[in-house]
Order: C-alpha cells, then structure tokens, then sequence
C-alpha cells in the first residue's frame, strides 16, 4: 500500500465544525480515523467552516484564505443558514455553482475527488418546536435537488445524508445537546459513507 500521506479540506458551517460536540466526534475528524483505521496515511483535516455561515460567507471566506495548491480530497456540505434565513434559492444555486468550481480546483481538477453532502433535515430535532416542520422539509429537499443538478453538472460525488438525520425524531441519541445539530454517532454514520467514496476513489 502506499505511504502516500493524503490531504482533506473540508467546507461549510457548522455541520462540518461538528457545534455542540467535541471536535474529534465531527465528521471530517472521524472520517480521518476511520481511513486510518483502514491503512491510509491522512493528515489531519483542514477545515474552512463556521456555525451560521450560508454560502455567500464560505465563498467570501475562500477568497480571503491562503491554501495550499492542491488537496487530494474534497467535501462540501453547505445551505442550511441560507433556508433557514429564507435567502432565494436562485441565489444559492450561483454561490453553490462558484463554490463547487472553487471545491474542484482545490482537488487538482479532479471531480471524482470532490464529494458533496446534502444539507441535514433539522425540521426533526426538538429546536424546530413551533416551527412549520413540513415547509422546511420540503425548503431543505428543494436545496438539495439543487445540490444534486449543479454536482451531477460537474461531475463530483453526491451522499445524500438528509434521509439518515431524519431518523432523529424518533432517536434522540442522533441528536447533540443543543437539541439542534447531530451527535458525534450521527456524524459517525456520514464518516462512513465519505469514507467508502474515498477509498472507492484510492484503490
């Protein structure tokens, strides 16, 4: 096997900073074990991320943040605070398409190296009490069909997460402290998916 030592930036908010939990316990920090777990030799990841950020803010970040000239692999998991906000989807779709072609560059123009995460259903877990759970179910799925065209568009690899953090109504170990972002078990299960793409793409 090789000794390869492999680079991971992660994007986008704070699904990805893994808020309310310890930051070993967030996706990108277990995705890592888990590959090295398996053999592989990551670093340890760098994220570009922060709670509340929509997608105009990650691009405005990205281009005031030196990185490094290539990575090996990508994720970008981004929108809820712009559905949240109630910003136009149409002004989602132009920053996601500038963010992807950002998330592609960044992976030496390779696609396949890039994988985007759909955005979490958080109508489900108890800091949504009060709100029209089913209109932002249906907001959250109309982002993510948008997702899905613009990251078919170039190419780069789709996990559709929203299905799993819907399964938190009934499981509230899925469920962070704060009642709002998913636990450290619920962020294993996405390490384990990214995880299967990426070494799906090594081998």
């Amino acid at each position: 096997m090789t000794r390869h030592h492999f680079s991971y930036l992660a994007l986008g908010d704070s699904y990805t900073v893994g808020e309310g939990i310890p930051i070993f316990e967030s996706f990108p920090y277990q995705l890592i074990q888990l590959l090295r777990k398996k053999g592989y030799h990551f670093n340890a990841p760098e994220i570009v991320a922060r709670t509340g950020w929509a997608s105009s803010e990650l691009a405005e970040r990205i281009l005031h943040t030196t990185f490094s000239e290539k990575y090996d692999f990508v994720t970008l998991l981004i929108g809820v605070n712009n559905q949240y906000r109630k910003q136009p989807l149409q002004e989602f779709e132009s920053d996601f398409d500038f963010l992807l072609k950002k998330a592609i560059h960044f992976a030496d123009e390779q696609p396949s190296k890039v994988i985007v995460l759909s955005i979490p259903d958080w109508s489900v877990t108890p800091y949504a009490e009060g709100a029209d759970i089913m209109k932002v179910a249906n907001e959250i799925d109309e982002f993510n069909a948008a997702k899905k065209t613009i990251a078919d568009k170039y190419h780069v690899q789709y996990i559709d997460i929203t299905g799993g953090t819907r399964k938190m109504c009934d499981d509230l170990s899925l469920v962070a402290s704060d009642g709002l972002h998913p636990s450290g078990k619920e962020y294993a299960l996405w390490a384990a998916e990214v995880a299967e793409r990426i070494e799906s793409v090594i081998k």
